[in-house]
């Protein structure tokens, strides 16, 4: 008997061994997932990826316990310290291709680009999945 029958655990392994990665759709815009009826729209292949990244970025790495320490990012880790504009530059795409290359359907993460401006930070990269390539702006 299982405890909590409707929630189950996503088989870990390569792209393909959990069948169709699927995850709940997401307003960019608003930051808020999207509901329709009362239930959460599903969206599906890379779009369902773009969603998984969006939110990693967004999610400081070691910060909540909801989530795993391989959930998230460390480029928090380079504001508000004495490291110069330089190092800044080439820590942050390090940091945006670990946090994304923790997901078994991302193969890899291309053009990434990083803006600091005050206490503002954007990101901007290609990310290639198992379905195919998305962009990404966070």
């Amino acid at each position: 008997m299982n405890l909590f029958p409707i929630i189950q655990p996503q088989i870990a392994g390569k792209p393909g061994a959990s069948g169709l990665y699927t995850e709940t759709a997401w307003d960019f815009e608003k930051c808020a997932p999207v509901y329709k009826n009362g239930s959460p729209v599903l969206v599906s292949g890379k779009d369902a990826v773009l969603v998984w990244a969006w939110n990693a970025l967004r999610t400081p790495r070691f910060m909540f316990e909801i989530f795993t320490w391989d959930y998230g990012n460390e480029i928090e880790s380079l504001i508000g310290k004495p490291f110069t504009d330089d190092l800044k530059q080439s820590e942050a795409p390090r940091c945006v291709r670990e946090c994304l290359l923790i997901n078994p359907y991302i193969t890899d993460v291309k053009d990434v680009t990083v803006s600091f401006a005050g206490d503002k930070l954007e990101i901007g990269c290609t990310i290639m999945t198992a379905y195919g390539e998305v962009s990404l702006d966070v």
